[in-house]
């Protein structure tokens, strides 16, 4: 009895290691229905009958983003958002404008990794491990270097030369998410209380109301 047991369990929990471990498509493309009312974890198919090869087509990444903002930065997305035809494809990607001594600021992919390469100028790269080292991993990327980014790291990018800075970055999710940590801790709606980010940030609560003014 304890064998067979012990054999069903087995086979339950590589039955169950296989369903978790299976994320293939079960059909040719599930382009986004942007009309659809159906809630999904993801988007309703438009059907397939009336696809079109405009779902699969994404235009705009050779234009420059205008980084006039306080970051000096811009990020083009090319997300299941802008583009239909990446619903359930697992990938998307963006595009980064950085301004002399601009950057994209700390932020996490929460449902991604991402791959970057450097088109033009000079860009420091790193990100953060987590808890509890929270050890910094940089380096100065060079056009045609890569780097990659664990997902749900925080991460950034810097423009550390003299002239404009353009990346392009892979993601492998559709919909990868982004959370900018200063927007996100200082510009919640509502605000989180000034005493739980004062004790956090171990400073007085007039500097993170300060803070908080700017998001």
């Amino acid at each position: 009895m304890a064998t067979k047991t012990i054999l069903l369990l087995g086979f339950l929990g590589l039955v169950f290691s296989l369903a978790l471990a299976d994320h293939s498509p079960l059909q040719d493309f599930c382009v986004r229905d942007a009309t659809s009312s159906v809630l999904v974890n993801g988007f309703a198919c438009k059907d397939a009958k009336l696809v079109e090869a405009k779902d699969f087509h994404f235009s705009g990444l050779h234009l420059t983003g205008n980084t006039s903002n306080a970051v000096g930065s811009r990020v083009t997305p090319v997300t299941v958002a802008q583009f239909p035809g990446l619903n359930t494809l697992g990938i998307s990607m963006v595009r980064i404008d950085i301004a002399p001594w601009g950057i994209n600021p700390p932020h996490t992919h929460p449902r991604a990794s991402e791959i970057l390469t450097v088109l033009e100028g000079t860009v420091e790269v790193g990100f953060i491990t987590s808890n509890p080292d929270n050890r910094l991993i940089v380096k100065v990327l060079q056009p045609g270097d890569v780097f990659t980014f664990p997902v749900g790291l925080v991460h950034f990018q810097r423009n550390v030369g003299n002239c404009n800075a353009v990346a392009i970055a892979g993601l492998s999710s559709q919909n990868p998410g982004t959370v900018t940590v200063a927007n996100a801790v200082f510009g919640s709606k509502p605000d989180i209380s000034s005493d739980v980010l004062g004790q956090a940030f171990q400073v007085e609560k007039n500097v993170i109301e300060q803070l908080q003014a700017n998001f």
